[in-house]
């Protein structure tokens, strides 16, 4: 299937002329490879980290575009780690991917300047779309999750 031209010009940084660069963040090794494979078509995917120090490490040393993280991860949660980041750096933009359907865990990760959150069962419709979003400044939130107060 072709990409629409306007996910091409989308997926490039535009200042650069570069793919836009991801750093992915998930502690299950075959939920990690199996998201890598589904973003690196259209997207260089920088690093992959297996819990929040690694990621905060990470975030601080690569120039990644955009931050994909689960939620649940060993030591340092999703979360937290999130909200390091953006606290350090105001303008990154993160995007969870998750099993958490709650919608309290939605209204947490807006609360704290996340931008994206994906369920991981609906991850291969879902991130792309998350991942573009993010790079406009906008939020996207998978559909399976409930309503948000």
């Amino acid at each position: 299937m072709a990409m629409n031209k306007n996910l091409q010009e989308n997926a490039r940084d535009s200042k650069k002329g570069k793919r836009v660069r991801v750093l992915l963040a998930d502690d299950h090794p075959a939920v990690a490879k199996e998201l890598c494979a589904l973003l690196q078509p259209e997207f260089d995917v920088i690093a992959t980290v297996a819990d929040g120090d690694a990621l905060l490490a990470a975030a601080e040393a690569l120039a990644a575009d955009v931050i994909v993280s689960d939620i649940a991860m060993p030591g340092l949660d999703g979360i937290a780690a999130a909200r390091e980041i953006l606290r350090r750096n105001p303008a990154a933009r993160i995007v969870f991917v998750t099993v958490h359907d709650e919608a309290e865990m939605v209204k947490k990760s807006w609360d704290i300047g996340v931008l994206g959150y994906v369920l991981k069962l609906t991850a291969g419709e879902d991130l792309v779309p998350a991942i573009h979003a993010a790079l406009r400044g906008e939020r996207h939130i998978s559909p399976l999750v409930g309503d948000i107060k």
